[in-house]
């Protein structure tokens, strides 16, 4: 097995996480629902640990760069979808420039492990 999957997965892990977290944080109405403010503090500390995980190999600008992006773009999908929030152009362009910096991040630079 490739030495990179467990830190990708592990990646992948922490971005899912700190997105299902921040939809909590939502649902939590500034710390006033208990449930949601516990699941959400549950989340964002799993998080931080899978994301400390994928650092054992991942450099930190990469890996950070990945678990933000990604983060901003499932958030951005997941408040459209869940809580109705509508784009506009420029948020949409928005976030194709962060997809488009993370692409160009992982494909051509020098300093992303392959």
């Amino acid at each position: 097995m490739n030495p990179l999957f467990p830190a990708y997965a592990a990646l992948a892990a922490a971005i899912v996480l700190e997105v299902t977290g921040s939809s909590l944080l939502q649902k939590s109405q500034q710390f006033s629902k208990l449930m949601p403010t516990l699941g959400m503090a549950l989340c964002f500390a799993a998080s931080l640990y899978f994301l400390s995980f994928a650092l054992k190999t991942i450099p930190l600008g990469v890996a950070y760069a990945i678990w933000a992006g990604l983060g901003i773009v499932l958030t951005t999908v997941v408040s459209v979808v869940i809580f109705r929030m509508s784009l506009d152009i420029a948020a949409i362009v928005g976030i194709a420039l962060i997809v488009a910096g993370v692409l160009v991040m992982n494909l051509l630079s020098g300093s992303v492990v392959h």
